[in-house]
């Protein structure tokens, strides 16, 4: 089993710079990375936002060698 952080909105913008009004859209609008409700909180797992971090970097990611 690993041992895997469940974090708020502002958990979220602390660790990516977005704003956790942005993270409440996004898990009311039902995009983004996945969340669900943990009592009356909602939470992202830690694991699901580096994830969602990487889709993010492979499907916009430029540059490299020329």
């Amino acid at each position: 089993m690993t041992t895997d952080r469940y974090l708020q909105a502002t958990d979220c913008e602390a660790m990516t710079g977005i704003p956790a009004a942005t993270w409440r859209y996004w898990a009311w609008a039902g995009t983004g990375p996945e969340s669900f409700k943990l009592g009356r909180r909602r939470v992202w797992r830690e694991s699901v936002i580096h994830a969602w971090i990487a889709e993010q970097e492979a499907a916009t990611r430029r540059g490299g060698v020329a």
